[in-house]
């Protein structure tokens, strides 16, 4: 797990950094990079609520299938299978996109998390010490991480050795690299209206201060956050498809509740940069799914469904031999179909038997099993010859 934050984490901290040195304050910085990773990742966003835009006038097509196919599974994929080639469209568009946003949000987490690596550029083994210094102040005095142990291996380590420095710093002052100097002046930075964002929000603080009461707000504000772009996103797919609402109504009530608390309780277990990313992430997620929701009117969606049948007949055209996505999928189905068949009508030889005889082979096994349970509890046994199964 630790390889995918770093391999992703580096290109993005090279762009952390690079934001960073132009507007040296944290805080700034955490707003400025969101706005730009979302802006990288809104061509993908683009496809996704396009293709998702698409699905919502294809539904009804699929409906009208089931409605005269259901009883026949194999006609109705075969169905299927014609009707999203006729379309353009292809029923598994919408993962790719999402596991790209999944997998670049490792690299974002990874920023935001490791300040000292991607903004600082202190090498790894002088890290490695701070870490063991802070790990050490944790353990012996236990105002840091809960009084527990911390590992390099930790997403949080860097977080909680500048809080550490902060409130011990003289155990630090002798680590190379100007590792002290360099660090408290970040930590002068990295903060909100006087709030070190390198520290975990307190439910109870011990004392109502004006950081404390800035970090206890920063979970609500990232739970409230969320929840506004969780009620849009469900009242608008209830505007557009009310059908599949309908269907999953409590479950989808249920998330868009359950998943705001859950963020402000995750918040108030990490360092508030963290939640703070999350306040921003949630907005521009918001601004820009209304936006394309803006944009892909029904006029304007059927304009884009119209131009993709077309490039998809073209391309068919074109490339006759190449087959899509359904058709694979379709022929591996049959051929595992088959296969299953097959294996089936064989005895225990390896020979091929008929349908009777595979029938009169499952019966014998049927007999065999109840004879021995009829022993094993002392029950009177009757073979049957199947004559009185259905």
């Amino acid at each position: 797990m630790n390889f995918l934050y770093d391999l992703i984490g580096i290109p993005f901290g090279y762009l952390m950094s690079l934001i960073y040195k132009i507007v040296p304050n944290y805080a700034v910085a955490i707003i400025l990079f969101t706005l730009v990773t979302k802006l990288l990742l809104f061509p993908v966003n683009y496809k996704t609520q396009k293709n998702a835009a698409r699905m919502q006038l294809f539904q009804p097509k699929l409906e009208k299938l089931k409605k005269s196919y259901g009883s026949n599974p194999q006609r109705l994929q075969e169905e299927q299978q014609k009707l999203y080639q006729q379309e353009g469209i292809n029923p598994m568009g919408s993962c790719l996109p999402m596991f790209v946003q999944m997998f670049l949000l490792f690299g974002v987490i990874d920023v935001v998390y490791k300040p000292i690596t991607h903004i600082l550029h202190i090498t790894k083994s002088v890290r490695t010490a701070a870490i063991e210094k802070a790990s050490e102040i944790a353990v012996n005095i236990g105002d840091i991480n809960n009084g527990k142990e911390i590992s390099p291996s930790n997403l949080r380590s860097e977080l909680l050795t500048a809080e550490a420095l902060e409130k011990h710093p003289d155990e630090f002052r002798d680590l190379a690299e100007n590792f002290f100097q360099k660090v408290s002046d970040f930590s002068d930075t990295f903060s909100v209206f006087g709030a070190n964002l390198g520290k975990t929000p307190e439910f109870r603080p011990e004392v109502w201060n004006k950081e404390a009461i800035i970090l206890f707000c920063i979970p609500f504000l990232a739970g409230l956050a969320q929840l506004i772009f969780s009620l849009y996103s469900q009242i608008h797919q209830k505007k557009v498809n009310p059908q599949a609402q309908a269907a999953g109504g409590g479950c989808m009530t249920a998330m868009t509740l359950l998943m705001p608390v859950w963020s402000i309780w995750i918040a108030f277990e990490v360092p508030a940069g963290v939640g703070f990313y999350w306040i921003f992430s949630s907005l521009f997620s918001f601004a820009i799914t209304f936006a394309l929701n803006c944009y892909f009117t029904k006029d304007r969606i059927v304009a884009i469904n119209e131009k993709e049948k077309e490039k998809a007949r073209i391309y068919a055209e074109k490339h006759p031999e190449k087959k899509s996505f359904m058709q694979r999928m379709m022929e591996q189905q049959a051929a595992l179909e088959q296969q299953q068949a097959a294996a089936a009508r064989v005895n225990e030889n390896g020979e091929k038997i008929s349908r009777s005889e595979m029938n009169k082979q499952n019966r014998d096994k049927i007999n065999e099993a109840r004879r021995r349970m009829a022993e094993k509890y002392g029950d009177e046994y009757v073979e049957s010859d199947g004559s009185d199964e259905e």
